[in-house]
């Protein structure tokens, strides 16, 4: 026996149709609601492991430089610095020391 779609009534075919068309609808939405899920979970996920790469950079830094200024501070050279060298003084403009003087 052969499925013959002559027999069944024209508004039968309009109503199945109908559910078909609303069924294709439904799954389209539902497909475009997951995949915008995920490409906010993705969206997230990218944005956090860039937030946590740039954090433990700063903190990365932060720590290295600690750690150098304190060390800087620990050493302790062996002789002074000088002032100036001795018989070599710079010329002074009276309040301001070490201030070269230009043509106004």
């Amino acid at each position: 026996m052969q499925f013959d779609l002559s027999a069944v009534e024209t508004g039968t075919l309009v109503f199945f149709g109908t559910l078909l068309f609303a069924f294709l609808l439904a799954l389209f939405i539902a497909v475009a609601a997951f995949a915008a899920l995920v490409l906010v979970g993705l969206g997230r996920l990218s944005w956090f492991v860039t937030a946590s790469v740039l954090l433990g950079l700063v903190r990365g830094i932060n720590t290295a430089w600690d750690v150098l200024a304190h060390h800087a501070a620990a050493v302790e050279l062996p002789g002074d610095f000088p002032g100036e060298p001795i018989g070599q003084s710079s010329p002074s403009t009276g309040t301001y020391p070490r201030v070269a003087l230009r043509d106004s």
